[in-house]
């Protein structure tokens, strides 16, 4: 079962993840996923999303808890996206938990798998302060 198969069986959109996906491990025991990609990398749903080369997440039906891993622009600032939660696949709503506020978003960004850049303009020096960010806890993320 490839990841996005995964995500639509739990009750989350298929376009979650991006096509890059390496690998992944899901426990069905306690819930904990893993996800691999070929490396950190840029897309955009309604703005620019940041992917490291590993997302840790517990994946319930419906949500995605304790994400570590992905990174959402607003308002020229990068902030961690620490839950996915999609209440009723019939609303039509998907939510961001990005720590300030939950975001709504349209569920058909999140039809398909985004292509994932990693070439994307100054992605290296963007991944280079990302990574201190996150290094740093400045969010208040556990490590």
């Amino acid at each position: 079962m490839s990841i996005h198969d995964l995500l639509k069986s739990k009750g989350l959109p298929y376009g979650l993840l991006p096509k890059e996906v390496k690998s992944y491990n899901y426990s069905s025991t306690n819930g904990l996923l893993e996800v691999y990609l070929d490396g950190p990398c840029l897309t955009k749903f309604d703005t620019i999303a940041f992917y490291e080369s590993y997302l840790k997440a517990n994946l319930t039906y419906g949500s995605l808890n304790g994400v570590q891993g992905f990174l959402q622009e607003e308002l020229f600032v990068w902030l961690p996206v620490k839950g996915i939660i999609v209440d009723d696949l019939n609303s039509g709503i998907i939510l961001f938990d990005i720590g300030l506020a939950h975001k709504q978003l349209s569920l058909s960004l999140f039809e398909d798998p985004p292509h994932c850049n990693p070439n994307g303009k100054n992605s290296s020096s963007l991944y280079s302060i990302l990574v201190v960010i996150v290094e740093s806890d400045l969010f208040g993320n556990e490590m």
